[in-house]
């Protein structure tokens, strides 16, 4: 009895042969998608040898010692600085309305007539009263000469003489009633042209011609608002407040701005006027008056604008390309330019930031060059390249590196 085991059976040639088919299919696969792989993108990540040993193309900027300009932004409220409810000053029928809703007026400029009848009548009887005791008097001193005259030759009574001079004196007097009431007639008869007390704008008439109007009414006959210039009011942190007062003691302009809301249009630019004499105790805040030109009349009553204060400048400070200063564990750094085109890590310590601008008080001067783009892909001592900002920075690659295919001319290329 043989107790050797049996040989195993040999696969069918026809499954051999599919997995082969399946093999080079996967292998042709793979081949396909690393010949049709992605290029990597300009300014992308480095790689791991750029990383190592290549070179870094960056752009570069230099921190200056210039004046720094702080400016403080704060929420505002436009708001005129006069305001006038035009009211009559005497009762009477409203004749005519000479102004259109919304126009522009100057101080002075007829606004409406007031029927002028009745004060013209009152005028006239105060001038007939006048008339009269101007006679009166004049009669009067004539009597006194007489009496006088007469009394020398002691032909009078002293008595008569002095009755007579207290007539002239109560004439005297009476004429003086006369001639204010006649001012008193004259003065209401003007009231009768309402005049613009301001220059402005009109608002929305509320009064018609051929009612009656009087001088109790509440609303008047139309608002006017002064408009150029105009005022803005906000109000400022107390922790400010000390250099705001500052800054007004010294007897220059603070400047203002009046910003849209966007931030990228300036409305008007102005000078601050006064603050308040206290704090607010809910906000902490103090407010602040200034004060706009507005020609254009791009700025409106109750318009809410971004306000814009300058509340100090540092002199001959070191100023430093905010796309420079990186933020990190430690606080804040950049990286400085060598002269062997190396990088070297500076920690700073900034202050108030404007615009594309910020305030250095440690860790640079002026002449140093700082690097703006490309930060993230330094380190301390790493090789770079300064490039002009907007052009195509080179592939980060070792000495000696070459791509496939790169001094081999392929198929279809031109001769050298």
């Amino acid at each position: 009895m043989n107790d050797t085991p049996a040989p195993p059976t040999p696969p069918p040639a026809k499954g051999r042969a599919g997995c082969f088919i399946i093999i080079l299919l996967v292998l042709a696969g793979g081949v396909w998608l690393w010949m049709h792989r992605p290029a990597p993108a300009a300014g992308g990540p480095p790689s791991r040898r750029g990383s190592a040993g290549g070179i870094v193309a960056v752009t570069a900027a230099e921190v200056k010692q210039e004046d720094f300009e702080e400016w403080v932004s704060l929420s505002g409220t436009i708001t005129p600085l006069q305001v006038v409810v035009v009211r009559s000053r005497v009762d009477g029928q409203l004749n005519k309305v000479h102004f259109v809703e919304g126009q522009m007026v100057k101080a002075g400029d007829l606004l409406a007539e007031i029927d002028p009848r009745p004060f013209q009548v009152t005028l006239d009887q105060a001038k007939g009263q006048l008339s009269r005791d101007e006679a009166l008097l004049a009669n009067a001193n004539k009597d006194m000469n007489r009496y006088t005259e007469l009394l020398k030759q002691d032909s009078i009574a002293k008595q008569q003489v002095d009755t007579q001079k207290s007539l002239v004196l109560q004439y005297e007097a009476a004429l003086e009633s006369d001639r204010a009431t006649v001012a008193s007639a004259e003065l209401q008869l003007s009231y009768t042209k309402v005049t613009a007390p301001l220059t402005g704008r009109v608002g929305l008439r509320q009064v018609d011609a051929g009612n009656m109007i009087r001088a109790s009414d509440v609303n008047g006959l139309v608002i006017i608002t002064q408009m150029d210039p105009i005022g803005l009011f906000c109000a400022i942190p107390q922790e400010r407040v000390a250099t705001v007062q500052k800054r007004l003691a010294g007897g220059g302009p603070v400047p203002v701005e009046a910003v849209d809301k966007l931030m990228d249009k300036v409305l008007a630019r102005g000078k601050l006027l006064t603050t308040d004499n206290q704090i607010d105790l809910t906000s902490g805040t103090l407010k602040l008056k200034a004060q706009l030109p507005n020609g254009e009349g791009l700025l409106f009553p109750n318009q809410f604008v971004v306000t814009r204060l300058l509340v100090e400048t540092h002199a001959k400070a070191v100023v430093a390309p905010a796309t420079a200063i990186q933020r990190g564990a430690k606080g804040g750094y950049a990286y400085v330019l060598q002269d062997d085109s190396t990088v070297k890590l500076h920690n700073v310590v900034t202050g108030p930031a404007q615009g594309e601008r910020v305030l250095i008080t440690e860790g640079l001067k002026a002449g140093d060059k700082v690097i703006t783009q490309g930060v993230d892909r330094l380190r301390d001592g790493a090789k770079v390249e300064v490039i002009t900002p907007g052009k195509t920075p080179p592939t980060d690659k070792a000495p000696g590196d070459r791509s496939k295919g790169e001094g081999k001319r392929g198929k279809g290329a031109p001769l050298p």
